[in-house]
C-alpha cells in the first residue's frame, strides 16, 4: 500500500528471519504475475497437491527447477501428469540471490555461496484463493542450509512464523502484502511457518490478480 501515514518498516522477526515490506515495485510485480501465468500452463502446470494421509492442500502449486511432492524432489511431476518439470530461469535464481543480499546483508555467507551460479535452483509457486490456507510446516526436504526466499503477490495474507521446535506457540503473525519479501535462514532456516488467513480482494487494483501468489525460492543441494 502506498501513501501510508506511517510506512511499514523492515523487521527481524527472529534471528535470521527478516521481513522487507514493498521490496518489489509495481512493475516487477506485474512481470512476475505474467510469468506465473505462463508457468501455470500445462504440461507440468498448476496442480492440486495430494498429501500422504489422503488430504489435499488448498493452495495449488507449480514448480520450477525441481518438482516438490510430499516429501521429496523429482525432475518430473511424479504426482501429476508425469511431464518434466519446467526449468528454473536464470533471472529468477538471480532474484533470489539479490533478495538474500537485501534482507541479510553480511550474514548470508556461512550458509550460502554467492559465487555459485546455480544456487537457487527451486521455485515453488503457490496460488491461494480466498479460502486457501497453509498449515504449519518447515522446509526440510532440501540438502542445503541456504536461506529460503519468499515473495508475495496479490492479496494480503497472515504469515505465521514459529520456532524450530514445534508447530505450536510461540509464533509471530506478520501481514504480508503484495510486493513484500520474507527471507529466513541461519537459526531460523527450519522454523515452522504457515498461512492461516488470506484477505480476499486486497490485491493492488493494477496488478490484475484475484487471489494470492507466493513464490518460494530454495537451494536444493541435490546437485
Amino acid at each position: 500500500m502506498t501513501g501510508e501515514l506511517f510506512p511499514r518498516e523492515r523487521a527481524e522477526v527472529a534471528p535470521g528471519a527478516v521481513h522487507v515490506p514493498d521490496w518489489l515495485d509495481p512493475a516487477r510485480q506485474r512481470e512476475l504475475v505474467a510469468a506465473c501465468r505462463e508457468w501455470a500452463r500445462p504440461p507440468a502446470g498448476l496442480r492440486t497437491v495430494h498429501l500422504p494421509g489422503g488430504g489435499t492442500m488448498t493452495a495449488r502449486q507449480v514448480c520450477l527447477g525441481w518438482h516438490w511432492y510430499p516429501y521429496g524432489y523429482a525432475r518430473t511431476v511424479v504426482d501429476g501428469d508425469g511431464a518434466p518439470v519446467k526449468p528454473m530461469p536464470a533471472w529468477l535464481a538471480e532474484l533470489g540471490r539479490t533478495a538474500v543480499r537485501a534482507a541479510l546483508p553480511g550474514r548470508a555467507a556461512p550458509a550460502y555461496d554467492d559465487s555459485d551460479p546455480a544456487a537457487y535452483d527451486i521455485a515453488l509457486i503457490n496460488f491461494y484463493g480466498a479460502d486457501a490456507r497453509m498449515g504449519m510446516h518447515r522446509d526440510s526436504d532440501e540438502q542445503s542450509a541456504a536461506p529460503v526466499v519468499s515473495l508475495s503477490l496479490g492479496d494480503t495474507c497472515v504469515f505465521r512464523f514459529g520456532t524450530t521446535a514445534s508447530r505450536g506457540r510461540p509464533y509471530t503473525d506478520i501481514e504480508l502484502r503484495s510486493g513484500d519479501l520474507m527471507v529466513f535462514g541461519g537459526p531460523s532456516r527450519l522454523a515452522y511457518h504457515g498461512v492461516p488467513k488470506v484477505y480476499e480482494g486486497t490485491a493492488p487494483p493494477g496488478l490484475g490478480l484475484t487471489g494470492r501468489l507466493n513464490i518460494t525460492l530454495r537451494v536444493s543441494g541435490l546437485g
